[in-house]
């Protein structure tokens, strides 16, 4: 059994019955120990054997340029810990999203949606080891409840490759735009989207504030019940999201799915914010 379904507790709940045959039927639990509550139940009782390997446990079996990126990367980081060293990680303290404010924004479905657009962070460099390119997808229902759809981040990706699998999650989705940053690269970015598709809307944006006061906004609509995550769980900008603080992410890289997100529920929300008005009187 692997504890990564969105519906952990109901299939191991499920696979219990199967345990009816033996004088002493066990069962094998294996997964990266993300603090979700049935694993540390399972930990905490008392007639579960736990055992742990890190990455490095492995290391005659994996590839050595993989080794060396990852503990150069990662190593001596909160993700590090979770993912090289097996650990679980708790919330972190000040961070603007919690697992449980993730879980509770977790649906199977979403409605009709009236608008879809997906948001891009696009990264400085496709050097090995440069940031990701974030490309995340959400919708906007009419009741103006906001749904995550997908998180399509790409690693190691030239422009024109990035730019289309954009386009390509843009097309099977049938959304409306694509949300591009353009900070890093400004018009190369919009220029390598128009070559792969100038048909595409394409709506380009600047980040005049830093990423964690762009990023607050977002985490207030997750604490009013107003964004969801459509199933199964998007992981790894889930584990950013949880990670993200007034110093950024724990790992120093860049929150580059994060970003993507924040960008898409942005235009998603601009024309239904009703904030404080000013008249003159």
């Amino acid at each position: 059994m692997v504890v990564t379904d969105p519906n952990a507790d109901a299939t191991f709940d499920m696979l219990q019955f199967g345990l009816r045959l033996g004088k002493r039927p066990r069962q094998l639990i294996t997964t990266t120990p993300r603090p979700i509550p049935l694993l540390k139940r399972l930990i905490a009782d008392p007639r579960t054997a736990v055992t742990r390997a890190g990455t490095q446990a492995n290391a005659a079996h994996l590839s050595p340029a993989f080794l060396d990126e990852v503990l150069a990367r990662y190593a001596g980081t909160r993700l590090g810990s979770q993912e090289i060293d097996g650990e679980i990680i708790e919330d972190r303290p000040d961070a603007l999203w919690s697992r449980a404010m993730i879980e509770a924004a977790r649906v199977g479905a979403a409605p009709p949606l009236m608008r879809i657009v997906v948001g891009i962070d696009p990264p400085a460099s496709s050097r090995q080891g440069a940031d990701a390119c974030g490309i995340v997808a959400a919708g906007r229902a009419e009741d103006g409840c906001i749904y995550v759809l997908e998180d399509a981040t790409a690693a190691g990706l030239a422009p024109a490759g990035w730019a289309m699998r954009a386009i390509a999650l843009y097309r099977r989705l049938q959304a409306d735009a694509l949300v591009a940053e353009v900070n890093q690269g400004g018009e190369m970015v919009a220029a390598v989207l128009r070559n792969v598709d100038a048909s595409v809307p394409l709506k380009t944006v600047h980040a005049t504030r830093g990423k964690y006061l762009r990023a607050e906004p977002m985490a207030a609509l997750y604490a009013q019940g107003r964004v969801k995550h459509l199933a199964p769980p998007k992981q790894e900008l889930e584990d950013q999201m949880c990670d993200f603080g007034l110093g950024g992410l724990s790992s120093g890289g860049s929150p580059d799915r994060l970003d993507a997100l924040v960008w898409a529920v942005t235009e998603l929300t601009a024309q239904t914010w009703k904030g404080p008005r000013i008249r003159r009187l």
